[in-house]
């Protein structure tokens, strides 16, 4: 008997986990539509915006205007530069933060064989955790931008990093995140967002029609406004981007553990079953052996 109860009290335990995984899988799943849903308007928003970036750029450069934004210009050599690290706050996601982290490393370990200075910046409790742990020196960490990163908080970065690669305090920004694709595809990357020349050239190849641009009031005042748009537009999206992947992960991870609470409730039931007749068997064999005793 007491075989059996200790069965039923794992049963019991198991039940309770798989109701765990099962809530958490349903909420990640609500999650993750609202985020897919802001990702892919960003999405849209972000490509435009850099083609016309692309577009302004090439058409000042093969006309008679040679006025350039600082943003996108390259420096001749990179002596500091800044990598920003996206993770997240909560684990039970999979494998979501190690793809990023693996990325930073990488990273790190270049910067170092090159010998350049490189301030690291984290994003997520993860993240920080991991850092500290590997007793890698970060220079700020940020653990407010969750499931629903907003502009507003996105543009305090944003502005930071422009003014510092404007004065020349920063030659490169680098992003590493989980870029969003599809639903079934996502994948840990790492991307520089400053200089922005490369994203603007990348973005005004899918460009096949060349544009002609009246400008009004002046190119410069119009580059002045539109590159740093670009920039906000992009890193914004990094952080949507992440937030959609998390919940992409956690959804998969958490139907993964449901699924194993289903197989082990099973094998479990089964053990039960064949405790719970062996015990009625040898009640039966000790009753009759008693019957049999008294005749």
């Amino acid at each position: 008997m007491a075989k059996a109860r200790a069965i039923i009290k794992r049963l019991k335990a198991v039940r309770n986990v798989r109701k765990i995984t099962r809530t958490m899988e349903l909420v990640a799943t609500a999650r993750f539509k609202k985020a897919m849903d802001r990702a892919t308007q960003a999405a849209a928003y972000t490509r435009k915006i850099s083609e016309i970036v692309s577009d302004l750029s090439n058409t000042m450069q093969e006309g008679s205007t040679s006025f350039t934004h600082p943003l996108l210009q390259k420096r001749d050599t990179e002596k500091k530069s800044i990598l920003l690290v996206i993770t997240s706050n909560r684990g039970l996601c999979g494998g979501y933060n190690g793809g990023v982290l693996r990325h930073a490393q990488s990273r790190i370990r270049q910067a170092k064989a090159d010998g350049l200075h490189l301030d690291v910046e984290v994003s997520g409790k993860r993240g920080i955790g991991f850092f500290k742990f590997q007793k890698i020196a970060t220079t700020a960490s940020y653990t407010h931008f969750v499931d629903k990163p907003t502009i507003d908080e996105v543009d305090v970065l944003a502005k930071r990093f422009v003014d510092l690669f404007i004065r020349g305090e920063i030659d490169r920004l680098d992003v590493a995140y989980t870029k969003f694709e599809t639903m079934a595809r996502q994948k840990a990357v790492l991307e520089t967002l400053l200089p922005i020349g490369k994203m603007a050239a990348t973005a005004g190849a899918a460009t096949k029609p060349k544009v002609e641009y009246d400008f009004l009031p002046s190119p410069k005042e119009i580059l002045e406004e539109i590159v740093p748009a670009s920039f906000k537009a992009r890193l914004f999206k990094c952080f949507l981007d992440a937030a959609v992947s998390e919940q992409i992960a956690r959804m998969v991870a958490m139907k993964s553990a449901t699924d194993n609470a289903d197989g082990t409730i099973r094998t479990i039931r089964a053990q039960y079953n064949r405790a719970r007749q062996s015990q009625i068997t040898s009640e039966l064999s000790e009753i009759i052996g008693g019957a049999a005793a008294l005749e």
